[in-house]
């Protein structure tokens, strides 16, 4: 355990604590980007600790959270095939549609199946020649690799029977997008370590750059996440703005090149509707044209379905860091985990889960 407790030492943590303390000296806006360090603050109580001037605002970094409503319908309208057996991983099924869930449509007959692995999808192919199998490519750069290999794997299997529906989305350009917001209130970020140990984090120092703002990759644990806020309120202070990396156990510059290698060989660039923000332009990966295959999109011809967006839930102003869950008037009472209205409140990533679970109730200033 010598490599987990470290990192949540409480000593340890007392001593970073008092220096953020004493560092901050003015107000500031922190976005952490991903979803898994949102829930690790809140169940910490990390939120709670800090000086009041720091304000941590959650950012669009859950992967089942920002899947457009109209991939979710696809996924929805593909699985109520009879010859069609979904997979998916577990957080996938309670996100609702415009009508009902994955989980919906297993209670009512279809075979929707709960996978670990992409290739636990592909070994379903196999075993099922006389059914087609797709399975629900949701993620961010960190499950690329493992997506992308179930289409290699099957391809090289020759497989005819499975295809995947993909919901590939980046981080850099939806940084873009928040800080370019006439609402954008971001003024440091914690970066995602585990999207950084496969994409590196060259591609931010632009972003730190051109829009004046400190860039810290930042892990999971307490005292990870303790490090990177101190990191960026010290060059708040300062009024630098650079990239650090404060996850260097795992993180390098470059990142993981022979996963990226493989990522260009079977996904290109595209344009992608986000969940409750709208479409950011090339902020996706697709299946390339000598894969298209295995797009379950183009086989089940699924490509025209169009959905609206509920006018009661604030996920998508929840996901770019301009309000909290509290603020939203159906938090907790119309949208609970058991009855959702967005993905934000039943993804185990999602910000209005993690405030609903550890009971940060508060109404926050609107």
């Amino acid at each position: 355990m010598k490599y987990l407790d470290e990192f949540r030492d409480a000593d340890l943590v007392k001593i970073v604590l008092d220096k953020i303390h004493r560092v901050t000296k003015h107000p500031w806006v922190i976005m952490e980007i991903c979803g898994g360090q949102t829930h690790s603050i809140m169940q910490n109580g990390i939120d709670q600790l800090l000086p009041p001037e720091i304000e941590l605002v959650h950012g669009p970094g859950c992967p089942v959270c920002v899947t457009s409503l109209e991939l979710v319908d696809k996924a929805l309208a593909i699985a109520s095939l009879p010859n069609v057996i979904m997979c998916s991983y577990g957080d996938m099924l309670r996100v609702p549609g415009s009508g009902k869930d994955l989980f919906s449509i297993r209670a009512s007959g279809g075979q929707v199946k709960i996978v670990y692995s992409p290739l636990d999808a592909v070994k379903i192919a196999q075993a099922n020649p006389d059914k087609e199998i797709v399975f629900f490519a949701v993620g961010f750069e960190t499950t690329a690799p493992a997506n992308l290999m179930s289409v290699i794997q099957a391809q090289s299997l020759g497989l005819k029977n499975f295809s995947v529906l993909v919901s590939q989305v980046t981080v850099p350009p939806a940084m873009h997008a928040i800080l370019a917001s006439s609402e954008n209130r971001v003024q440091g970020f914690l970066a995602a370590g585990h999207v950084c140990s496969v994409m590196g984090y060259h591609e931010y120092l632009p972003i730190a750059a051109k829009y004046r703002i400190p860039i810290v990759v930042t892990g999971f644990e307490p005292l990870d996440i303790l490090n990177g806020i101190l990191m960026t309120v010290e060059q708040l202070e300062a009024g630098t703005f650079e990239v650090q990396n404060g996850y260097n156990r795992v993180v390098s510059k470059e990142g993981n090149l022979p996963a990226q290698a493989l990522i260009k060989k079977v996904y290109m660039q595209c344009d992608r509707n986000w969940r409750g923000i709208g479409m950011i332009p090339m902020s996706g990966w697709c299946l390339r044209p000598e894969y298209v295959e295995f797009d379950a999109e183009t086989r089940f011809s699924v490509e025209n379905i169009k959905t609206k967006e509920s006018e009661i839930c604030i996920a998508g102003q929840i996901l770019q860091g301009i309000k909290k869950p509290p603020q939203c008037p159906a938090f907790g009472t119309l949208c609970t985990p058991e009855a959702p209205l967005g993905a934000t409140m039943v993804s185990s990533e999602g910000a209005c889960a993690a405030y609903y679970r550890f009971a940060r109730y508060e109404k926050e200033k609107s």
